[in-house]
């Protein structure tokens, strides 16, 4: 095919879609839209995920009438004037590609008012080309439709999930904007019903008890900004008590822009070092304050990243800040070395908790020793495609690994990816055999979240129930929660539900899996013993017992490796025997 220009049809459409991903995109750009036109009200309505209509109402400035058609041409905006304003952006919208991308994908209706214009103007989008152009009454500010997006890019629209997922993505546009714009009233309303709705008082932590339970808020503590000059790090973060599974709890924003940067969400969890269990993650709601010609909010089209002049300086500020109020409010120590019991273990926890400990040192110089070994180069190998030779436990290593003897070396087991192994095979099969058992409640718990996790819920609902829940919706996004499988225990329910909601939600798994699989993994994930348990001989002695019993014993239901092995050959010549 040779060389040619792209209509500007195609063109449009290819760069709508590095702007407008899905429904929350639009969502994303007409709220900060909202926001730069000064507006103290912004209202956002949505049917069927977005996928049918999105209409953003505000109070701002609106636009003069003679500048409404050049607002959907590609390249217009109000917030640039040359190259140099680049250096120093203090707007969040500035690209002018918003309004075009959204229309080059949807039906848009824009209605506008400034207050020195009598009447406003009604104007229609239809796939980029205006198809209605009048005057007409409306209140000072904006109003943009948006209806029936990617219909007319099928391809685009099979990609979108099911319309309480889309909700739940929007539910958190809309959330996370509130707590940069606290004195912004925000509303959200989805097919009728009203899902939020922010105070718009100026306090943050109103904004968060509007968002989360009262459990969560009670545990969240103020991060005062340095004495120092530079970057201000305001906010709030958890208490060790409180965690989550995955990073999605940590929310950034940059001179109150709404960022995803891995580089600053990893300075916060180094913040908590030695404090959370291994494998959780903290919460936290954090806001930077930076010079804006220290920072370049231009390097990707949705504005999400950012990019640091002195990235190091700002990582530290952080870490420094947080670190600085959690422990303030909580001792400094590891997590994990008092004795804990596990499912199924019959062992109360409170048995021999620091001869476990003291009969593990042996076992770990031994391994220490090859870690060390290690480090000078040799390989470590998993196990190999057999099954497990019959072991003898022989300690435990940080709280994390078991040791083991057996007749072809040594072998070092993660206990948690060991014990998701032994439930996810045991899960499986009552499952295949019609077998699954369920524990009731002696009081049914209500389950109130947020909409993304309710999507989730919504999602998986029937599937859970085969799996030993007992779950049913109880109005809006609350379920009531009935009976758990035994598996799961019976503390901190909601706690243990909304991880496993969340373990599906950002669906990493490394193998592919069935979407049966994933919801047994998830479960097994959230029950099995953790990183950073003590563990007694018995306990280890029987857990490996079950391994050796498993079909698939060398790795856990997401892929990790469930043990390594040390040939003999291998620790005669890490020890210079050979």
């Amino acid at each position: 095919m040779p060389i040619h220009l792209l209509t500007a049809e195609v063109a449009g459409k290819i760069a709508a879609g590095e702007v407008v991903e899905r429904p929350a995109s639009v969502v994303k750009e007409l709220i900060e839209n909202s926001v730069d036109a000064g507006a103290s009200q912004i209202r956002v309505e949505i049917r069927e995920g977005g996928r049918r209509l999105i209409r953003v109402t505000d109070n701002g400035c609106g636009i003069p009438s003679a500048e409404v058609p050049l607002a959907f041409a590609r390249h217009a905006t109000s917030k640039l004037d040359d190259v140099g304003d680049l250096d120093r952006i203090a707007t969040l919208g500035f690209r002018g590609e918003a309004l075009a991308s959204i229309a080059a994908v949807s039906e848009v209706t824009l209605l506008t008012r400034p207050r020195d214009q009598d009447v406003g103007l009604l104007l229609r989008v239809d796939g980029g080309q205006v198809t209605h152009h009048e005057g007409h009454g409306c209140p000072v500010g904006t109003v943009v439709t948006v209806e029936h997006l990617f219909r007319r890019i099928p391809a685009r629209a099979k990609f979108l999930r099911q319309p309480e997922t889309e909700t739940g993505h929007i539910y958190t546009i809309v959330t996370h904007y509130s707590l940069a714009y606290p004195e912004i009233q925000f509303g959200l309303t989805a097919d009728g019903r009203t899902t939020f709705q922010s105070p718009g008082n100026g306090q943050v932590r109103d904004v968060l008890l509007a968002v989360h339970d009262l459990d969560t808020v009670e545990q969240l503590v103020d991060v005062e900004p340095p004495d120092a000059p530079g970057t201000r790090v305001t906010g709030y973060v958890g208490l060790p008590s409180l965690h989550r599974a995955n990073r999605s709890y940590i929310v950034l924003f940059v001179n109150r822009r709404w960022v995803q940067d891995r580089s600053l969400a990893h300075a916060v969890v180094q913040a908590y070092h030695a404090l959370l269990p291994v494998g959780r993650f903290p919460v936290a709601f954090l806001f930077l304050a930076i010079d804006p010609a220290e920072v370049d909010v231009n390097v990707h089209p949705t504005k999400r990243e950012v990019r640091f002049r002195d990235g190091q300086r700002v990582f530290a500020t952080l870490q420094r800040a947080v670190r600085a109020a959690v422990t303030s409010h909580a001792p400094v120590q590891a997590p994990g070395y008092a004795p804990r019991s596990w499912p199924g273990s019959g062992w109360d926890g409170q048995q021999a908790g620091e001869e476990a400990v003291l009969g593990a040192t042996p076992a770990t110089q031994i391994a220490m020793e090859l870690y060390r070994t290690a480090d000078e180069g040799e390989q470590l190998q998993p196990c190999g495609p057999v099954r497990l030779p019959l072991l003898r436990v022989v300690g435990q290593v940080g709280q994390t690994y078991i040791v083991a003897e057996g007749p072809q070396g040594l072998y070092l087991i993660d206990q948690h990816a060991a014990h998701e192994r032994v439930l996810y095979e045991k899960m499986s099969a009552d499952h295949r055999q019609h077998a699954v058992t369920s524990q009731a409640l002696l009081d049914p718990l209500v389950l109130e979240l947020d909409p993304l996790l309710s999507g989730m819920l919504s999602q998986h609902l029937r599937a859970l129930n085969e799996l030993g829940f007992a779950i049913e919706p109880f109005g809006g996004t609350a379920y009531l929660l009935r009976a758990v499988p035994p598996v799961l225990g019976t503390s901190d329910l909601r706690a243990a539900v909304v991880d496993i909601l969340e373990i599906l939600r950002v669906g990493s798994d490394p193998i592919a899996l069935s979407a049966e699989q994933r919801l047994i993994a998830a479960i097994c994930k959230r029950s099995a013993v953790k990183a950073g348990m003590v563990l007694a001989p018995e306990e280890m002695q029987k857990l490996v017992r079950q391994l050796e019993l498993c079909e698939l014993p060398h790795t856990c239901p997401h892929g990790r490796p469930t043990l390594l092995h040390f040939s003999v050959e291998q620790l005669e010549k890490g020890f210079a025997r050979r």
